[in-house]
């Protein structure tokens, strides 16, 4: 079995094509749960319109199913709560507060 911090390892080589950070990093991870060789990670998108969206749920499946012990990964996305970056982000990104 796979552990959470394999798992979120996977995660960090998935990255935001706009922004050009890791999605664990931005927050668009908001849980994950391991059950044998079968992951599921329930995820959201910077903004519901994300054009990238099926793109990053791809390539979060595959960058999971790539750990020697885990068969198969399922991704969720929801849009509750909404994402917003943290004050750190907000400050690495150049964004005001």
């Amino acid at each position: 079995m796979a552990t959470r911090q394999q798992i979120e390892e996977a995660l960090k080589t998935v990255e935001d094509p706009e922004i050009h950070i890791d999605i664990f990093t931005l927050g668009l991870i908001y849980d994950i749960r391991i059950e044998k060789k079968k992951v599921q990670v329930l995820m959201t998108f910077t903004f519901p319109g994300c054009p990238y969206g099926p793109l990053l749920v791809d390539e979060v499946k595959e960058a999971i199913e790539r750990l020697d012990d885990v068969d198969e990964a399922e991704v969720e996305i929801t849009f509750t709560p909404p994402w917003e970056p943290s004050e750190e982000l907000r400050a690495t990104m150049g964004m005001g507060l």
